[in-house]
């Protein structure tokens, strides 16, 4: 049933709530006989599995307190429940494995057989990420479901894992399933709430369902993490779509250097920009799930050789000394006082330096992105989509959504229509990427350079434009709510490959802050 609201800003105006175009209950419907009689077992486990990171599941596991198989059902039943639930429910999901409950059972076989072979040997450790549940944006190529964008078009999308999944996969963590997402990662309509997809619906943020936006594009994986619908979760990012749902669901984010990790099997916005990075609900988890999708992909044209060996450490301690920058425009927010206090208080020992955050135009990003999409979607669509895809380009797509628009496209498709216009030359298109990115590298190698910062500080998904173009990763962190009750991060921006500078200082800010909280009505 479709439920409209008037809301606190023209983001939050929803005209559908529920997809037109399935059943929720189908999402489920697979796992009806495995869960039969689990609703004991899911009521005792849920203080133990809620709010929990990756290590304390694994010890749960080591002490034969839990088996993957049933960790894997409690994320299913929980997301039935949740999302069957009137007053709870946050479109977060748009399919699940049907092999998950197999997967893990796996998962519990092979934890067992390297326990005897590390037993006789003497050595070797178990992959922390074994039989850890863990959900995909629907961009990314999986080849048990459609990789759908949100999209009807690519609503038979069967194509190959992409390669961060097999390497998550090899890791034996179990793909539980698709979250929701902002249809084509938010690069599809104008005036439009982020969290809709024609496919999945409306994501909904579990901190204020209709009072707050879940962010965009990585919507679904924001809020069902937030919710515990999975241990941990993997979102895309090309300028702002990891920062902005891991800050809006009081999430940690990494966006990291594009060029880290690959996007293979991606549906893609810009090959200059995208990337793929992880969402959990501590530093920690995302750095192990960061480790887990690494690896050099020959395929990948954005990937240096380096991040073949490329991997983060979990460190704590590592932020005395550090210049950490402080944007004035910043300095009368709250939380964002209250945060520098604690990272230049005595236990974490930064040095915070006050800066301008330079001044950028960003005029011709929307066409830089529509020329990179207009391209970029075309290479995908010949040469990875599942035969059953009709559409081959952007043209195809308006057409196809011209066909039933109050299905297809309820907010229209401003993006898609003004690709489907441009007249850029690859010549035009690389003079533009060029330029917006080498002003953007210059302004911030410039600031860095003056103050000798380590990290720029920032809010939320601000100034991720800037930090997108010039190719700086950027770390959120949960610092606090407002009086609202609506979450507000702290992110950290450094150079290029300078991710594990963001995991130092943001791993000692999560010590010592404690901000995050889970979400009333999701305990």
């Amino acid at each position: 049933m479709e439920r409209v609201a008037e809301h606190e800003s023209e983001q939050m105006r929803f005209r559908l709530i529920n997809t037109r175009v399935r059943d929720k209950n189908d999402i489920w419907g697979a796992f009806a006989g495995e869960l039969v009689g689990f609703a004991d077992r899911y009521e005792d486990l849920k203080p133990r599995i809620l709010n929990t990171s990756i290590a304390a599941v694994q010890g749960m596991v080591a002490a034969g307190e839990l088996s993957y198989e049933e960790l894997t059902k409690f994320y299913i039943y929980r997301i039935r429940a949740v999302e069957a639930d009137h007053d709870r429910y946050l479109n977060a999901i748009i399919a699940l494995n049907p092999e998950a409950i197999a997967e893990a059972r796996r998962a519990d076989q092979r934890r067992r057989s390297e326990q005897r072979r590390r037993s006789r040997q003497r050595r070797g450790s178990q992959s922390p990420l074994l039989g850890i549940p863990v959900l995909l944006k629907d961009n990314i190529g999986f080849e048990g479901l459609p990789t759908t964008a949100g999209a009807l078009a690519l609503g038979e999308n069967f194509t190959a894992d992409a390669f961060i999944v097999r390497r998550l996969q090899e890791a034996g963590a179990v793909v539980l399933g698709k979250a929701n997402l902002s249809e084509w990662a938010y690069f599809f309509c104008g005036d439009c709430p982020s969290g809709y997809s024609a496919i999945g619906g409306q994501t909904m943020n579990p901190y204020g369902r209709f009072d707050f936006t879940p962010g965009g594009s990585s919507s679904g994986t924001g809020a069902a993490v937030a919710a515990d619908y999975a241990v941990v979760g993997v979102g895309t990012e090309t300028s702002g779509s990891i920062l902005s749902p891991a800050s809006a669901n009081s999430l940690v984010g990494l966006k990291p250097t594009t060029g880290s990790l690959s996007r293979s099997g991606i549906v893609p916005i810009s090959a200059t920009l995208d990337t793929a990075g992880p969402m959990g609900r501590s530093v920690a988890d995302v750095v192990l799930l960061f480790n887990g999708m690494a690896g050099y992909d020959e395929g990948d044209t954005a990937m240096p050789k380096l991040s073949e060996d490329l991997r983060l450490e979990y460190r704590l301690g590592e932020a005395r000394g550090k210049r950490l920058g402080a944007p004035l425009d910043y300095l009368d927010d709250p939380l964002f006082a209250a945060a520098l206090s604690v990272l230049s208080g005595d236990e974490a020992g930064a040095l915070v330096v006050e800066v301008e955050i330079p001044e950028f135009d960003g005029a011709d990003f929307g066409e830089f992105l529509g020329g990179d999409m207009v391209r970029d979607l075309a290479v995908y669509l010949a040469e990875q989509a599942g035969a059953e895809v009709s559409v081959r380009g952007v043209d195809d797509i308006q057409r196809f959504n011209e066909e039933d628009m109050a299905l297809r496209a309820p907010y229209g498709q401003a993006l898609m229509d003004m690709m489907a216009a441009l007249e850029l030359t690859p010549q035009q298109l690389a003079t533009i990427a060029e330029d917006m990115q080498g002003r953007a590298r210059a302004a911030l190698d410039a600031l860095f350079a003056d103050h000798g910062l380590d990290a720029l500080l920032s809010i939320n998904n601000f100034n991720a434009g800037i930090a997108a173009l010039a190719n700086y990763p950027a770390l959120t962190v949960p610092m606090g709510y407002t009086e609202e009750g609506r979450p507000m991060n702290l992110t950290l921006i450094a150079p290029a490959f300078h991710e594990q500078d963001l995991i130092d200082i943001g791993a000692v800010f999560e010590r010592l802050s404690r901000s995050r909280r889970p979400p009333e009505g999701y305990e």
